[in-house]
């Protein structure tokens, strides 16, 4: 055995199997031509190795990241180029994962940590697209002048520790690349759960402090990159210090878990209020973690000053004795099994134009990512399937903080009308309705300043 290091890049064909049985000639005939006319050259112009192939993909050694990252993007610009004008679904796209490591190699093969990371890269990376790790980009970033955007760490199947990978994609603009203010003062700390379950946490801004709860799908770094979350979070953070946390198996915090349950959701806020040293804070939530926040401020009236409820409902699809939502949750979760970690977007675009159906196609694009690189598949069902049957209606009685309610006249993803039972059913709690069809705000929207505006004359009356 010999160990040295190298630059790994893996590939593989998107949807093999899908295209094979529609067309098994036609694939083999294609991909016999591509090897010899594009990817073959370009590998032994970058100086690479073919270590192994499979029906579908590739694994190449480099003795040069640059060359191994220049290889690969040649490579997928000229497979855009070349099957541009077919159907989409009859495309042949490669994924390509490329890491730096220490790397093992014995009878003509190679081994390690640095090939497997390398191969979940791979799997991460766009339809077309081209994934780094941070080591990898670290290296190359001022010699190769294409951008890649900062995906953020990432939890990678079978690797124990986070990794940070940053994406290029055919389509990917100097424009997506910056930073912003509050991403680089971003503090990121973890903590571990009363059942041993490490959870990510991120505090930002000064001022009084607000503890976001959990909703739908997060990721703490990536979603300061992200056209609909970042305007939003900087806002929130603008005047005070904000503190948000990835919900147990998901973004940053640990996906193997065994509880995925309400009970465990309200400890994990505890724990992360402790772990912040929060003494007393405004308490803010968005769809499921207006619940969440409900129960909280019941059980925890010590710690909460007000509470700010944006979208979001007491009692989840499962509990509103309404068919219709019935039908909608078990269709959900239908596509969430078969095609979540698909790299085809239509099955995560299903819940993406119910949150915003009337955004531009950045920010759809923005938000089906963002669902993409956040939860495996089992997880994001198994969210689904807690939010469904979440119900603290009796609680709602016992909250005795300020509470402002706000919720989008034309909300998609969760009816006005939970919004108002929330309001009701809350002594003295002020709701508000916004103009808009979303869920989520959008930034320039009339509703994302009427939200800001009343959040903030809120918050410093009761919060300040």
């Amino acid at each position: 055995m010999e160990r040295r290091l190298a630059a790994v890049l893996a590939t593989d064909m998107v949807g093999y199997s899908r295209l094979m049985e529609a067309d098994e000639v036609g694939i083999i005939s294609r991909q016999k031509t591509y090897r010899h006319e594009v990817i073959d050259p370009e590998i032994e112009r970058g100086h690479g190795r073919i270590i192994k192939t499979t029906g579908d993909g590739l694994l190449v050694e480099f003795a040069s990241a640059s060359d191994a990252v220049r290889c690969a993007i040649d490579i997928q610009t000229a497979m855009r180029d070349r099957e541009r004008e077919r159907p989409v679904d009859e495309r042949i796209q490669f994924r390509i994962g490329i890491n730096v490591g220490d790397i093992i190699f014995d009878d003509g093969d190679m081994f390690g940590d640095g090939v497997n990371v390398a191969s979940r890269l791979e799997g991460l990376a766009e339809p077309g697209g081209v994934c780094l790790s941070d080591a990898t980009y670290q290296m190359v970033q001022d010699r190769v002048i294409d951008p890649f955007i900062d995906l953020g760490s990432q939890k990678i199947k079978n690797i124990s520790r986070t990794v940070r990978v940053w994406q290029w994609t055919p389509d990917t603009s100097a424009a997506d690349v910056s930073i912003t203010e509050p991403e680089l003062n971003q503090r990121v700390q973890f903590c571990v759960a009363s059942d041993g379950v490490q959870i990510a946490y991120a505090s930002v801004g000064r001022g009084p402090a607000m503890l976001k709860a959990p909703n739908w799908l997060n990721h703490i770094e990536y979603e300061w990159r992200s056209p609909i979350w970042g305007p939003f979070l900087a806002g929130l953070a603008k005047n005070h210090e904000l503190v948000r946390f990835d919900q147990r198996g998901g973004g940053l915090s640990d996906w193997e878990v065994e509880d995925i349950s309400v009970d465990a959701m309200i400890s994990d806020m505890a724990t992360v209020a402790d772990a912040a040293k929060l003494e007393r804070f405004a308490l803010f939530g968005i769809s499921q973690g207006c619940a969440f926040s409900v129960r909280y401020a019941v059980e925890h009236p010590e710690k909460v000053k007000c509470l700010v409820l944006l979208g979001g409902f007491l009692r989840g699809a499962m509990k509103r004795n309404s068919p219709e939502h019935e039908q909608l949750f078990e269709a959900a979760q239908t596509m969430i099994r078969q095609g979540w970690g698909s790299p085809n977007p239509v099955y995560r675009h299903f819940f993406t134009t119910s949150f915003i159906p009337d955004a531009k196609p950045d920010q759809l694009s923005g938000f089906d990512e963002l669902q993409r690189v956040s939860i495996a598949p089992e997880n994001a069902a198994r969210i689904n399937e807690m939010n469904s049957r979440v119900d603290v209606a009796e609680l709602a009685c016992k909250v005795q903080v300020p509470t402002l309610v706000l919720h989008c006249d034309g909300d998609r993803r969760v009816p006005l009308e939970e919004g108002r039972r929330i309001a009701a059913l809350i002594p003295n709690a002020r709701f508000v309705a916004l103009e808009s069809n979303n869920h989520a705000l959008l930034e320039g929207s009339p509703a994302f300043d009427a939200f800001f505006t009343e959040v903030d004359a809120f918050l410093k009356q009761h919060a300040g």
